[in-house]
């Protein structure tokens, strides 16, 4: 089974990258996703979350993610000790899912990672992909695709890896940049490239 950590800063294009991944036929593990999962009404995450930062975090029973960013894009200590939480459990639930997909005969899993560098998970995987573009694309991406102010898309860029140090963990850069066809060629090329 080939393993391949798919990873990009905010905006980048990574999430074109792993659908075009999932429609060659790869079983796409999406740490995003997962992360979402672990915080469901009941979990332990949550419990914990909730004894980190306190019940105005939690409405209805379902945590207020707009909130909690809104808190740990503020404080960089509220940020590290959120994923000190977090980043447990969904690295447990990605190793689950990846032992599942082995188990079922599948030859390529990508781990959709946004956070891959921050985490040290670079040597996890036989080859690591980094999709990439100029932070003002990124900017301009966030401000219209998710609404945020320019010092909001800020917050969310700077709390990530810099763009050396993510080029540094990967082995293999899709440009992002441009426009979806673009993006998702190159992910056609890579796949041609290095699976039989």
């Amino acid at each position: 089974m080939l393993r391949i950590g798919l990873t990009g800063g905010i905006a980048a294009g990574k999430s074109t990258a792993a659908e075009r991944f999932a429609e060659l036929g790869a079983r796409v593990i999406d740490h995003d996703h997962l992360a979402r999962r672990v915080v469901e009404p009941g979990s332990a995450a949550l419990v914990d979350i909730v004894g980190e930062f306190g019940d105005r975090v939690v409405k209805g029973g379902v945590l207020d993610r707009t909130l909690l960013a809104d808190i740990v894009f503020a404080d960089d200590q509220a940020r590290v000790r959120l994923e000190e939480i977090i980043h447990p459990y969904v690295r447990a639930a990605a190793s689950a899912a990846d032992r599942q997909a082995r188990g079922e005969g599948v030859e390529v899993v990508v781990h959709d990672i946004p956070l891959l560098v921050e985490t040290g998970q670079g040597g996890d995987f036989d080859i690591v992909v980094c999709v990439t573009a100029p932070l003002s694309v990124r900017v301009g991406r966030l401000q219209q695709l998710r609404g945020l102010t320019h010092e909001q898309a800020m917050d969310r860029i700077l709390a990530q890896a810099s763009d050396d140090e993510r080029a540094a963990a990967c082995d293999v850069a899709l440009d992002g940049s441009g426009s979806v066809e673009h993006l998702r060629d190159q992910v056609d090329e890579f796949w041609s490239s290095h699976l039989p």
